[in-house]
């Protein structure tokens, strides 16, 4: 893409019918009131500092109108696909204002620094575009239940679902976070979902699913499920589990039934796992951020069990256990050292 208003401006344009979510109208155009609305809530959600209220805001007008919400899809995919300088020329073009180039430039400069923001949230401060998108989303702390045709799935913590229907097929994507799945469909017509770049096929099972950081556990608990990723291909029996990321399957092992369970009865259990992937998992559920900055103590291996409704008791277990000294900051950060 060239520098310049009106090569991000056609840039754009020329994308707005494939840009439309499934199911929308590709009729709609740039031009629409309700997507320059929508433009300009993502441009401001997603450069400024986006709080709570803003998030809940944001939800609200989704909810309130169908339009509303697909108008928001398809602004997500303007940005996504074209970029957020892009999507800013775009807005500006609605808007009919003229931009000098030098404006332009430092414009589009501040716009990709933004664009980064957008793909890897700073310690996941908000959640992503793609997520915000999603047709399903649990905030920090919150489950809940998600009823589709044949199939049961319960939304963990920070958990974003996305529905897809094409022409030959239909499928549900895991974008983030873990949901427990319960499928109850004929064999000619099974579950599909998708999850970064795998696919898991059950008619008839029971399994937990897990996508984090670009990696995809899929954990059998009754039945049989397929799992596809890099080429490969496995069949995960009951009892059994597989994780794969981008670069393809790895082999199946035992799994732990009542740690991938725990967190349904509101447990979090850890056996021998590294410090630093229980606060990984910790800060998934508490509000705030704990941030290790001792390496060494990253790797120190811990064991327990801690209830989710109260996790402001890990600290000071940890704190005891391992002699860690905690530092409390604002915003309910705390770093270990």
């Amino acid at each position: 893409m060239h520098a310049g208003g009106d090569a991000g401006t056609a840039f754009v344009k020329d994308n707005e019918d494939r840009l439309a979510p499934d199911g929308a109208d590709s009729g709609h155009k740039a031009s629409d009131p309700l997507l320059r609305q929508a433009l300009d809530r993502v441009v401001k959600l997603k450069t400024g500092e986006p709080t709570r209220r803003d998030l809940d805001e944001l939800q609200r007008w989704r909810e309130s109108d169908p339009d509303h919400d697909a108008a928001f899809k398809r602004a997500v995919g303007i940005y996504r696909l074209a970029g957020l300088a892009s999507a800013a020329a775009e807005t500006s073009r609605l808007s009919r204002r003229r931009l000098t180039r030098r404006v332009l430039f430092g414009g589009a400069m501040a716009a990709t620094a933004a664009g980064i923001l957008i793909a890897r949230p700073p310690l996941e401060a908000w959640p992503s575009l793609k997520e915000l998108a999603a047709d399903y989303r649990t905030a920090k702390g919150e489950q809940r239940t998600v009823d589709l045709d044949g199939v049961s799935l319960e939304l963990n913590t920070q958990t974003s679902l996305a529905l897809h229907s094409g022409e030959s097929e239909e499928f549900v994507e895991l974008v983030s976070g873990e949901a427990s799945v319960a499928a109850t469909r004929p064999a000619e017509r099974p579950l599909v979902m998708t999850a970064v770049k795998g696919r898991i096929v059950a008619s008839t099972a029971q399994f937990n699913i897990r996508c984090l950081s670009g990696s995809v556990t899929v954990a059998c608990l009754r039945g049989t499920v397929t799992v596809e990723a890099g080429g490969s291909a496995a069949s995960v029996a009951t009892g059994r589990e597989v994780t794969y990321d981008r670069r393809g399957l790895a082999p199946t092992v035992a799994l732990d039934a009542d740690s991938v369970s725990a967190w349904k009865a509101g447990l979090l259990i850890f056996k021998d796992r590294p410090l630093a992937a229980v606060v990984d998992e910790i800060n998934r559920y508490r509000s705030g951020r704990i941030i290790i900055i001792r390496p060494a103590l990253a790797e120190r291996l811990l064991n327990g069990t801690f209830q989710i409704h109260r996790l402001d008791d890990f600290l000071p277990q940890v704190e005891q256990l391992l002699g860690v000294r905690p530092i409390e900051l604002p915003g309910g950060v705390v770093l270990l050292s």
